[in-house]
């Protein structure tokens, strides 16, 4: 009787769940399989970082290290210089050398300067800038931001080599608390950020960063005043660029597109590059490790508003990356949440924004900073579908014109790695996680809406993308660069080297005379909607215009980014609006004043075209400039907007 009322109940609620249209039951939890996928977390150390001739690569890299950091402390180390002794990774050795292997990057395959400059709250930061001699006179730009703890700059220079070999000018930098960077501030700011774990120098040293990437000869770095006190540490900056230890600007500011820079952050940094890159207009798509996030208020406040922290609007396209286990790897006991890990990309998606997110089978939160201890496991290939994954995804939305690049981010090569299968206990070539879903809501070039609920499974999108097999990350970064020629730019033709700034014989980046000359501009672009060309159709919306920067000192600035925001107002509601989305449809009813932007091309002469379908009615179009500081234009009647019907 009880075994028929058992039958007869799972009889009736596997009918219920049909009628209801419910997804699969969750699958039973298997500890055989849980285990076989745990063991993944072994495959870097058990193929890679333990064998001896790493081992002892490891060993020379990490005594070269701990000599540059004595010399750094020698020489520009307390009491008037940094503070870094006694971090975690001061020393840069063993697990926080990062991945041996691309030591010699800056000798044999691009070209790599060191820099130095002050955070807002006075704490010296350090970092690289890297490029290749060969590519286009003008790149798209990269700032990575690191995770916490141990995480110094060298635990991401496998994704900042591939990206550079990619055409892009990129940035590695450690923020307060780690690497070469000061432990604290100065002044009155001595303890803002301190211990740098809670997470406020990933986000000020997010937009920090930012601010120098896009300095120049015309417009040198000045950092903006402390959050928590308001102090402007502008003059230990002009002090040690004078002293030639600080960089007075990007030494590769020539050879950037600044209409077309992406954010990359792991961890904490993740969180960061998260909001960040959604609320500075300056920053046009993001990829975030571990994870990716949709910020619905500021985590960290600037009560001295020198970066103010609404909530930013949902408009960037955002990668995520994450991986089977967290960062204090454990085996499961049961089966995990399926969708916890891509619930900030279903957001962006549900917002109407392109997303992404791709969880590692069997892997960690190190397959995103390469730590060579076996104490911090990972799996052998997350590496490099990881570096494939950033590249597509950057191609995609900074370059534009790649043709490649959907290909790239529609491949289903990594269902069927051969290199995977041949290590994995179940000899499985399928990197994507079973136990969370990684699901794709992309917009491709030529108009497709691509959905794909879980890239593990058979999703019809995900086709060969015709490039070599297997794919590695280290063949793309350490490929042969060319030599310097009669028209090679300035910054590729000087001194090259890993070795971090203060080190002997490296430089500290761009220097000169403009040092001198820094000034904060505090002055936003100035925009014009040129009304006789606009227009506004069943079929879509055309709009041009101007920009310009006055700069600062008299010095003409550059305006790097004009958006668009496109707001139908709502018949009969007094300040309501739906603006135009990313995916070319109009979001749900808000406040007008929650303005969002999409992104314009070019900058001093801008276009804004979108094939879309609107319903008629009354429209309000905002345009909005911002330049290299950072500058944020805001809204002047009868200039910056512009009134439209559609019949």
């Amino acid at each position: 009787m009880g075994q028929a009322r058992r039958r007869t109940g799972g009889l009736l609620a596997l009918a219920a769940a049909l009628l209801l249209g419910s997804a699969p039951a969750r699958a039973a939890f298997d500890p055989g399989y849980e285990a076989r996928n745990f063991s993944k977390t072994t495959e870097r150390a058990t193929h890679l970082t333990l064998l001896p001739d790493y081992q002892q690569q490891l060993r020379t890299v990490g005594t070269a290290n701990e000599l540059q950091a004595a010399q750094i402390l020698a020489t520009d180390g307390p009491p008037t210089g940094r503070t870094f002794l006694g971090q975690l990774c001061w020393q840069h050795m063993d697990g926080c050398a990062g991945d041996t292997r691309l030591y010699d990057w800056a000798a044999r395959y691009g070209h790599v300067t060191p820099v130095l400059f002050t955070a807002r709250n006075g704490a010296t930061l350090s970092g690289h800038v890297w490029a290749t001699v060969a590519g286009p006179a003008r790149r798209p730009g990269v700032v990575i931001t690191n995770g916490s703890v141990q995480a110094p700059e060298e635990l991401y220079w496998f994704a900042a080599e591939t990206l550079a070999k990619a055409g892009y000018v990129v940035m590695t930098w450690d923020p307060q608390g780690q690497g070469y960077s000061d432990t604290v501030g100065e002044g009155p700011d001595a303890l803002d950020g301190v211990p740098s774990q809670n997470g406020q120098p990933f986000y000020d040293g997010t937009e920090d960063a930012l601010d120098f990437f896009f300095s120049g000869p015309g417009a040198p770095y000045v950092p903006r005043r402390s959050c928590s006190t308001g102090t402007d540490h502008a003059a230990k900056q002009r002090a040690r660029v004078t002293a030639g230890l600080d960089s007075a600007y990007n030494p590769m500011h020539d050879l950037v597109d600044f209409s077309r820079v992406g954010l990359v952050g792991h961890s904490l940094g993740a969180g960061a590059v998260s909001y960040i890159g959604q609320l500075d207009p300056r920053v046009r798509t993001i990829v975030a490790y571990d994870n990716l996030s949709a910020p619905k208020a500021a985590p960290f406040g600037c009560r001295s508003g020198s970066s103010p922290r609404p909530v930013p609007a949902l408009t960037k396209p955002a990668l995520g990356l994450s991986a089977d286990y967290g960062l204090t790897p454990q085996p499961n006991l049961s089966e995990p949440v399926r969708g916890a890990k891509s619930a900030g990309s279903r957001a962006l998606a549900a917002a109407g924004v392109d997303s992404a997110e791709f969880v590692i089978r069997g892997g960690t939160h190190y397959e995103f900073s390469f730590i060579p201890n076996p104490a911090f496991g990972a799996s052998l290939r997350g590496e490099d579908l990881v570096s494939w994954y950033t590249t597509a995804w950057l191609d995609k939305y900074l370059k534009g014109s790649d043709p490649t690049a959907d290909a790239r981010l529609l491949t289903d090569r990594w269902r069927a790695d051969a290199a995977e299968g041949a290590i994995d206990p179940d000899h499985d070539g399928n990197l994507y996680s079973r136990y969370s879903s990684s699901p794709l809501d992309v917009h491709t070039a030529a108009g497709m809406h691509v959905v794909c609920e879980d890239a593990r499974a058979a999703c019809p999108a995900l086709r060969p993308d015709g490039g070599p097999v297997p794919y590695s990350f280290l063949a793309a970064a350490n490929t042969p660069d060319a030599a310097p020629g009669p028209g090679t730019p300035a910054a590729l033709t000087g001194p090259s080297t890993q070795a971090p700034a203060g080190a002997a014989g490296t430089p500290p980046g761009a220097t000169g005379p403009q040092a001198l000359r820094a000034c904060r501009d505090t002055t936003a672009p100035v925009s014009r909607l040129t009304r006789s060309r606009a227009r506004l159709t069943r079929r879509g919306l055309r709009l041009a215009g101007t920009s310009t920067d006055a700069g600062c000192d008299g010095r003409a600035g550059a305006t790097t980014g004009v958006s668009i925001s496109v707001a139908r107002l709502v018949p009969g509601r007094a300040a309501a609006c739906r603006f135009l989305r990313p995916d070319g449809r109009l979001s749900p009813v808000r406040s007008c004043a929650r303005t969002s932007y999409l992104p314009a091309t070019g900058t001093a002469r801008w276009t804004f075209t979108r094939r879309v379908r609107l319903p008629a009615g009354r429209y309000r179009v905002y345009v909005r400039g911002v330049d290299a500081a950072g500058n944020v234009e805001r809204k002047a009647r009868g200039r910056t907007d512009l009134r439209l019907r559609l019949r």
